[in-house]
C-alpha cells in the first residue's frame, strides 16, 4: 500500500517569460552586465588587475640631485681653470706651444789703427734637436737616438755615445738641446742635405723614419782671427760658446757683444706657425774697437821676437814698439804665442799675454832711471869722475861687474856706456847724506817712472810688479835696485821708462786703444791718457846723449843695435833671472831698450828674451839685433827720416 507524505513536495524555480525580442534589434548589454555566453562557451576568465605604478617624485629628486652635483663639480673645475689657475694654465699652454729663441748680437770687430780687421765675425749655425722627436712613439723605431748619432758624429766631429747622451735625455720633456755650437755654414749644409735625402726616402719608404727630422739649426756668428797668430796676446780669444777668454776680447767684452735680442713664436712639431704672431726684440750691434797696433809693424816685431827665440832655445820672448810723444803701443808681440782659431793645440802658458803678465828683474835697462835721480839732483854731470874698482864692499855684500876689470877711471856716462853695477851703486849714494836717505830718493823717482803701478791699460791679468817701500829694503836691496835687482817690472813699464825719456820727461800712459764705433757708425775716441812730468826736458836730453854712448861708442855694450843713418839712444840689460816654478835664480833676462831718432825721439823699442840655453845670453847680443830690425822696420813704416845731426859723442873714461 502506497502511503502518502503529508510533506509538501520541493518548488521549482520557473524561469519568467522571456522578453520578446526587438526586431532588427541588437541586445545592449546594461552597466555591468556580464557578456552573453555562447551556446557551449564556459564561464569566461576574470579580467586582469590593473598595473598600479608607484611615485615618481622621489626618483626625480634623486636624478635631480645627481645632476646638480655633476654640474656643480663641473662648475667648480670651470672657476678653478678661468679664474682660480687661469694665469697658470695659461702659461702651460704658452710654453707648450709658444717657443723662444735668442737673437744673438753681432759682435763688433776689432781693427788695427788702419782699420785692418785682426778679429772679425762670420756667419755660423748653432746645431740643435727636439729629443721627444727622436721618442720611439714619434719614430715607431727603438734605436731613433742612436741611428741620428751615427750620421752626425762624423760631420759634427764628436764622440757617438756623447751626442746619443744628448738625444736621450733623462728628462723625457726637454724639447730643446744643443748638440754642436758655432758651426759652419758648410757643417749645417751637410746636415741639412742628409736631412733631405732621409724625407724623401721616408716619403717612398712608410717604414722608414727619417731619423734626423728632429735636427735644426739656430743662426749665429763665430769669431774669425784673419791674420791667425798676429797679435793673438793682445785680442785674446772667445771660445765655441762665444765666451771671452782674454785680452780685449774680455776686456772690452760688453762694448764688443752688443745685447741679444729675442724673439717668441708659436709652432707645431717644431715647425712656425706663421698664422698665430710673434714677437721680437731686436739684437742691438757689438762696436768696432779701433786699436792703436799698426799690423805691419806688429808683423815685424812677432817674426823678430820669435826667430831670436827660437835660435836661443828660450822660454819666451816679448818685443813693445811704442810712440814716444802719444804713448801710443804700435805693436806688443810674445813668442810663443797661439792661433786664437783653433785653442786645441796652443800651450795653456803661452794663453796669456806675457808681456803684460810676466813679472822679472830688469837688470841695467833700470840704471836709466837711477842716473836721471842723479842728474836731476844735480848731484852729478854726465862728465862726473867715477872710478870704479874691480869689487865693492858694502854691508856683508861683494858686489862686482859682469866682467872683471882693472880699475875703471869712467865718466859718469862711461859708468852708463859699460853698464858698470859698481859705478851705479857709488853715483846713487851720492843722492843722500846717508844710504836710508839716498833710497828715499831713488825710491820717489823709481815710482814717478812707473814702476809698482798698473800701467792704465787695464788689460786682464796684467802684473804691476815688485817694488818694496825704501824701509822694507834688505841690505842688499839697497844697493842692487839701483842697476835693477831685487825690483820687479813688466816689459810695458820698462818700456814707458824710455819713453818717458824719449818724450823729454813727461811720462804718457800708455794706451792700446784709439776709439770705438758704434752702431750707429759714430766713433768715439778713447779718453786721453794721463800725463805726469818725471825729470826735466833739459835732464831727458842728457839722458838721450849719454844713451847714445852706449850704441855708438866702441866701448859700449849696446853696438849690435846700431842702425845705419840713424841716431840710436839705448840700453842694455843682463839680470839673474828668477824662476817661476822654483822661485829660485835660474838663468837670465836679457833685454835692450831704446828709441830713435835720439836727438828727435819718434818710437820706442823694447825687447826682453826670458833664459836663453844657446848661443849668448847678454842683453846687447841677443836682443841688440831684434831691437835693430823691429825699429828699422817701424822708421820706414812711418816714414820717419834720419835727422841728419850729429851726436854729442860724450867722453866715457877719463885720464888719471
Amino acid at each position: 500500500m502506497t502511503e502518502v507524505s503529508d510533506r509538501e513536495p520541493p518548488r521549482r524555480r520557473v524561469p519568467a517569460p522571456a522578453r520578446p525580442a526587438r526586431p532588427d534589434a541588437r541586445r545592449r548589454p546594461g552597466p555591468g552586465a556580464r557578456p552573453a555566453r555562447r551556446p557551449g562557451q564556459g564561464r569566461p576568465p576574470a579580467p586582469p588587475k590593473p598595473l598600479r605604478l608607484g611615485s615618481p617624485r622621489p626618483r626625480l629628486r634623486l636624478v635631480g640631485l645627481a645632476l646638480t652635483l655633476v654640474l656643480t663639480a663641473f662648475v667648480v673645475r670651470l672657476f678653478q681653470v678661468q679664474a682660480v689657475d687661469a694665469s697658470t694654465y695659461a702659461a702651460k699652454a704658452e710654453q707648450n706651444r709658444y717657443v723662444g729663441q735668442i737673437l744673438a748680437a753681432d759682435r763688433g770687430e776689432i781693427t788695427d789703427r788702419s782699420g785692418v780687421a785682426l778679429a772679425t765675425s762670420e756667419d755660423a749655425y748653432d746645431i740643435t734637436a727636439d729629443p721627444t722627436m727622436f721618442a720611439p712613439r714619434q719614430l715607431k723605431i727603438e734605436d731613433g737616438p742612436e741611428q741620428a748619432a751615427a750620421l752626425l758624429a762624423p760631420i759634427l766631429g764628436q764622440e757617438q755615445d756623447s751626442l746619443v747622451e744628448k738625444l736621450r735625455p733623462k728628462n723625457t720633456a726637454l724639447r730643446y738641446v744643443k748638440l754642436a755650437s758655432r758651426q759652419t755654414p758648410q757643417v749645417w749644409k751637410q746636415i741639412k742635405d742628409l736631412k733631405s735625402a732621409l724625407a724623401k726616402k721616408a716619403e717612398t719608404d712608410k717604414s722608414t723614419p727619417n731619423v734626423l727630422s728632429g735636427v735644426f739649426s739656430v743662426a749665429t756668428s763665430k769669431r774669425v782671427y784673419p791674420n791667425g797668430d798676429l797679435a793673438a796676446g793682445i785680442l785674446g780669444w772667445v771660445n765655441a760658446e762665444g765666451k771671452p777668454g782674454g785680452g780685449i776680447e774680455l776686456q772690452l767684452n760688453k762694448q764688443l757683444a752688443g745685447k741679444d735680442g729675442k724673439i717668441r713664436y708659436a709652432q707645431s712639431g717644431g715647425r712656425l706657425v706663421p698664422t698665430a704672431g710673434s714677437t721680437e726684440t731686436p739684437a742691438v750691434p757689438g762696436s768696432d774697437i779701433e786699436l792703436t797696433i799698426d799690423r805691419d809693424i806688429q808683423w815685424a816685431a812677432q817674426n823678430a821676437i820669435s826667430d831670436q827665440v827660437k835660435e836661443s832655445a828660450a822660454d819666451r820672448g816679448y818685443v813693445i814698439v811704442q810712440d814716444t810723444r802719444t804713448g801710443q803701443i804700435l805693436a806688443m808681440a810674445n813668442s810663443p804665442g797661439f792661433d786664437p782659431n783653433d785653442l786645441s793645440d796652443a800651450d795653456p802658458a803661452a794663453l796669456g799675454n806675457a808681456a803684460l803678465q810676466d813679472a822679472f828683474e830688469p837688470g841695467s835697462t833700470a840704471k836709466v832711471m837711477s842716473m836721471a835721480a842723479v842728474l836731476q839732483e844735480n848731484v852729478a854731470t854726465p862728465g862726473t869722475h867715477v872710478v870704479v874698482p874691480n869689487r865693492l864692499h858694502r854691508g856683508d855684500r861683494l858686489f862686482k861687474d859682469d866682467i872683471d876689470h882693472p880699475t875703471w877711471y869712467l865718466t859718469l856716462n862711461g859708468v852708463l856706456a859699460k853698464s858698470s853695477n859698481i859705478g851705479t851703486i857709488l853715483a846713487t849714494g851720492q843722492l843722500g847724506t846717508t844710504q836710508a836717505q839716498a833710497n828715499k830718493v831713488l825710491y820717489d823717482y823709481l815710482r814717478k817712472f812707473g814702476l809698482g803701478s798698473h800701467t792704465g791699460l787695464g788689460f786682464p791679468g796684467e802684473t804691476k810688479g815688485i817694488l818694496a817701500p825704501p824701509d822694507k829694503w834688505s841690505t842688499s836691496q839697497q844697493y842692487t835696485i839701483p842697476f835693477g835687482q831685487g825690483v820687479s817690472i813688466n816689459a810695458m813699464q820698462a818700456a814707458s821708462v824710455y819713453s818717458t825719456i824719449a818724450n823729454g820727461g813727461v811720462r804718457v800712459e800708455p794706451t792700446l786703444v784709439r776709439g770705438a764705433k758704434g752702431p750707429d757708425g759714430r766713433f768715439t775716441p778713447a779718453p786721453k791718457p794721463a800725463k805726469n812730468r818725471v825729470v826735466s826736458a833739459e835732464t831727458a836730453k842728457t839722458l838721450a846723449q849719454m844713451l847714445e854712448s852706449v850704441v855708438d861708442d866702441e866701448e859700449g855694450t849696446g853696438t849690435k843695435a846700431r842702425i845705419p843713418g840713424y841716431r840710436v839712444a839705448g840700453k842694455t840689460g843682463t839680470a839673474n833671472r828668477v824662476d817661476p816654478a822654483t822661485g829660485k835664480y835660474h838663468g837670465y833676462t836679457s833685454s835692450f831698450a831704446g828709441f830713435a831718432p835720439a836727438d828727435q825721439p819718434r818710437v820706442t823699442v823694447y825687447c826682453a828674451i826670458q833664459n836663453a840655453t844657446q848661443g849668448s845670453y847678454f842683453g846687447g847680443q841677443i836682443c841688440g839685433p831684434v831691437y835693430k830690425k823691429v825699429m828699422e822696420f817701424a822708421l820706414k813704416s812711418l816714414q820717419v827720416p834720419p835727422t841728419g845731426a850729429k851726436p854729442a859723442k860724450l867722453p866715457v873714461s877719463f885720464k888719471q
